[in-house]
């Protein structure tokens, strides 16, 4: 993972307040101590007490030992493990390295346990959506190193591969997955980042890179490892933005919006959704990608509504506007420029995303019809999406008072918990669970329960 600092100072203490968008006053402020002992600490000047690290463990989120090895001025050389919230230098070389090197040490046993525990960073979105917007594209996409020459055949196979797994992760789960996708990201893909292609080629490798980065990110995402997941998502969008594509970038923007209502992080999801839309609307993109992206606006403005009740009338307008503008939008059908990630969503995920808003703004009963509308449109295919739906469902009948029913579309998720490796469909299962509290005397609910646990526990 490391290995103890020869100079002075505990450069990895620092570089974890940096990571939080704190100053050292702020940080010695959350921590309970003064800024001169902050200063003091970082500079290796001063001992840290039991109490004071069991602090620092709770405000960066970290375990113990992560601390332990900041305390004992520990260095990382691999920086790029790390989610910085800048973009480098903006050129081809520096994103290939940068994500080259993420991708060896997701291979790397050591760096692999570091990785998993690495926290959600918001202050590096900021960075990153500045660096999409505004940052200076690169001027070739070509490379002349040494390696293998590379063809446009290359780009295909990388595209199918990704297909493959995007499949294998919906019928497996991410746990089954990931290994697949990392092997194959640093043993086919970095060669061919090192090879030799002309600009036209690049551009596609950058593309395809992206698209497989981005399924690295969502991956690690389902299995509940977000900081891992943020630094996936990252290096995917810097290699969108080197290979010139602005729907590749739309795409991991709004993997990204799903990731921070996932985490409760409700104005960056605005942004980064709404950068989103903005993108699509300047490369004029295709009616169901817009549509796509207006929903995942509508349901980051519904996201603010999570555990505060009914939502305000301005609130419930907005997204009733962004899902109707969506609605008209994919009433247009496919176009020849729809790009191929497109197809992991289709008709039924776009219906179900639709149902999550209605629900969100409590229109239960319009959520459950779009819910049931999207169980039918899978058609026994994608069987990890056809269980988050029965779970919208179960949340919708439940907001609208039909405990029963919520409780039997809640109950036909369950036998799936053994067959995918997902964590987060294990989560949103116990969160309907927790949901339950005020009917905790019905024996439905107890079965219910009991039975949850169970299956959990097997």
């Amino acid at each position: 993972m490391g290995e103890p600092h020869g100079g002075k100072g505990r450069p990895e203490l620092a570089r974890a307040r940096r990571r939080r968008g704190m100053t050292q006053a702020a940080a010695a402020e959350a921590v309970g101590v003064s800024a001169a002992a902050w200063g003091r600490w970082e500079r290796g000047e001063q001992g840290v007490r039991a109490y004071s690290r069991k602090r620092i463990a709770a405000v960066f989120g970290v375990d113990a030992i992560e601390v332990e090895r900041w305390i004992e001025g520990w260095a990382f050389a691999a920086t790029s493990s790390w989610p910085n919230a800048d973009f480098g230098d903006g050129s081809q070389a520096a994103t290939v390295k940068a994500v080259t090197d993420l991708w060896r040490c997701e291979l790397d046993p050591s760096r692999r346990e570091m990785l998993a525990t690495l926290p959600f960073v918001p202050a590096a979105l900021g960075e990153w959506l500045v660096s999409w917007g505004y940052g200076t594209p690169v001027e070739s996409a070509a490379h002349h190193g040494s390696g293998q020459i590379v063809g446009l055949s290359d780009i295909t196979r990388i595209n199918e591969s990704r297909r493959a797994f995007s499949l294998m992760d919906q019928q497996f789960g991410a746990g089954v997955v990931r290994p697949v996708v990392m092997n194959y990201l640093n043993g086919s893909v970095t060669p061919l980042l090192r090879g030799r292609y002309n600009d036209k080629v690049g551009a596609e490798l950058m593309v395809a890179a992206a698209g497989m980065t981005e399924l690295a990110g969502w991956t690690a995402f389902d299995l509940g490892h977000h900081g891992k997941a943020q630094h996936h998502f990252g290096q995917a969008l810097k290699l969108a933005k080197a290979g010139s594509d602005p729907l590749s970038g739309a795409w991991v923007l709004m993997t990204l919006t799903q990731q921070a209502i996932y985490l409760r992080q409700h104005k960056w999801a605005e942004w980064l959704a709404r950068a989103a839309v903005d993108t699509g609307r300047r490369a004029e993109a295709p009616p169901r990608v817009m549509a796509l992206m207006l929903v995942k606006e509508a349901g980051a403005v519904a996201s603010w509504t999570r555990g505060n009740g009914t939502p305000g009338g301005h609130v419930a307008k907005q997204v009733e506007r962004l899902l109707a503008e969506a609605e008209r939008a994919d009433d247009q059908g496919s176009d020849d420029r729809d790009p191929d990630w497109l197809a992991s969503y289709g008709r039924p995920g776009l219906v179900a995303a639709m149902g999550c808003c209605w629900h969100q703004i409590g229109e239960h009963r319009r959520a459950a019809t779009f819910a049931e509308t999207a169980i039918q449109g899978y058609a026994g295919g994608f069987p990890r999406a056809v269980q988050f739906a029965q779970v919208n469902a179960a949340e919708a009948y439940l907001g609208m008072g039909e405990l029963e029913e919520g409780i039997t579309r809640a109950r036909a998720a369950i036998p799936e918990i053994k067959a995918l490796a997902s964590p987060r469909l294990v989560e949103r299962l116990r969160q309907f669970a927790g949901r339950l509290e005020p009917y905790k005397g019905s024996m439905m609910v107890r079965e219910f329960r009991d039975h949850l646990n169970h299956e959990l526990a097997a």
